[in-house]
């Protein structure tokens, strides 16, 4: 059987429980509030139905809904004893590898933490860096719901645990992307470029990531986004980006309030957007990930975030010339 891997955000009610769950073995999702989930009878209609009922009864949100359901029935159903779940926290990681069916423990049903699963915390339950993790994974941690699948970069999680188990040992091409990344930062944060040339860079970005078409808001249009940027998803589906360019330098940190910007721009700027993102050459605060969480709970859209060093990275692979 293929081994399988997942991120899984441990805040349930919008409360860190990350060293709780160091602490017991244990990785913990939300939704107390809908026990017998665990009915192995249950189909997915039924699944969904109950925890409406629960935890949403007065909730037209089908979006909402939906998308809570769906973090539950991934926890419950999808996972398994022997995948691996990446637990972001920060500006770094846990990895865990699963060793017991879910199970719901009513005495922590009042903390929004009765719903676990017996994990081994892998190196030595030791944060990892996320600058270690190749930008896929780091994109992939970035999900502001509370899970995702990740079974495609298992092959990079266990790079991650390689290197920082084995205290692997530097290489030239290690050490190259590395002073890349770290020139590119620089030049981003203080060479020649404004504001404007800030946005026709993400621009210039989503171009080399496979969009269609990208293009940056005229100033008098700007009520929040400032790039736009449409993709295709499965060859079918056109999916729609919002997001807002914060050319700061490294001191300057995005926070709560400019991830309300950006929200008042998905929400009054007159398109369908699915994604949201914030693009800085700065940093990310705790703040800015708090909101883009309640955000995508709330809405079902969800935000990414991504640092100066993050885009570094993304240039430094992708590419933004021509």
């Amino acid at each position: 059987m293929a081994e399988n891997a997942f991120v899984l955000r441990i805040a349930p009610s919008g409360n860190d429980k990350v060293g709780e769950a160091l602490r017991e073995n244990d990785i913990i999702i939300g939704w107390s509030c809908s026990p017998g989930l665990l009915d192995e009878n249950l189909d997915w209609e039924t699944f969904r139905e109950r925890l409406r009922q629960n935890c949403y009864p007065e909730d037209d949100n089908a979006r909402r809904i939906g998308h809570a359901a769906g973090h539950m029935w991934r926890f419950i159903r999808a996972m398994q004893p022997g995948d691996l779940v990446v637990v972001p926290h920060g500006p770094r990681f846990y990895v865990a590898r699963i060793e017991g069916e879910a199970r719901y423990d009513e005495n922590r049903a009042p903390e929004d933490t009765a719903y676990r699963r017996s994990v081994t915390w892998l190196n030595r339950a030791h944060p990892i860096s996320r600058s270690i993790a190749r930008s896929a994974l780091v994109s992939r941690m970035k999900i502001q719901g509370t899970s995702a699948n990740a079974s495609d970069l298992v092959s990079e999680i266990k790079e991650c645990l390689e290197i920082a188990e084995c205290d692997e040992k530097p290489t030239f091409e290690k050490d190259l992307q590395q002073r890349l990344i770290k020139h590119t930062l620089e030049e981003v944060r203080s060479g020649r470029i404004d504001p404007h040339g800030f946005e026709n860079l993400i621009r210039d970005l989503m171009k080399h990531l496979g969009a269609l078409q990208a293009w940056v808001v005229p100033r008098p249009q700007d009520v929040g986004v400032d790039v736009y940027a449409a993709f295709r998803v499965a060859g079918a589906f056109r999916l729609l980006v919002g997001i807002q360019a914060k050319h700061w330098d490294q001191y300057k940190e995005v926070n709560g309030d400019t991830v309300e910007e950006l929200i008042n721009g998905l929400e009054n700027g007159g398109e369908d957007v699915g994604l949201g993102m914030v693009i800085t050459s700065g940093t990310i605060g705790d703040s800015a990930y708090e909101r883009s969480a309640r955000y995508t709970e709330t809405s079902g859209v969800p935000i990414e975030l991504v640092s100066g060093e993050d885009l570094a990275r993304l240039i430094v692979e992708y590419g933004v010339s021509g």
